[in-house]
């Protein structure tokens, strides 16, 4: 199963001071919209996603068709793909992929200590 990038989507307090801090670590803005309160970045192949006020735990993401440069692949697992290899591995899913769509799409599992998995593609 080809899951795509890997990143890890950080709950912080204050976007600005987070930036700052990463900055400090050798990270550098990928992408994101800070206006909109979250912030994507990346230290050679280590990538976080720093966001405000979005969700309550950090999460574990996977982007499904791009690479860690979000440059899209040419060979990938859709996510609808991954959700019915998940389901038939008896993986209860938290939220499901939306029913007859095609494209981006997204799926929530959580491990056996509860972490979050997200599994998002975006084309």
């Amino acid at each position: 199963m080809k899951l795509g990038a890997f990143s890890m989507s950080l709950n912080v307090k204050d976007l600005q001071i987070s930036k700052v801090f990463y900055e400090k670590l050798g990270f550098k803005a990928l992408g994101g919209n800070e206006e909109m309160n979250y912030l994507v970045m990346k230290n050679e192949n280590a990538i976080i996603g720093l966001f405000q006020g979005m969700f309550e735990d950090n999460i574990l993401t996977f982007n499904p068709g791009w690479d860690e440069n979000a440059q899209t692949l040419e060979n990938y697992n859709d996510v609808r793909e991954i959700e019915k290899s998940l389901k038939e591995s008896d993986i209860v899913l938290e939220q499901e992929v939306k029913k007859e769509t095609q494209g981006p799409g997204s799926l929530i599992v959580k491990d056996p200590d509860g972490n979050v998995i997200l599994i998002d593609q975006h084309i």
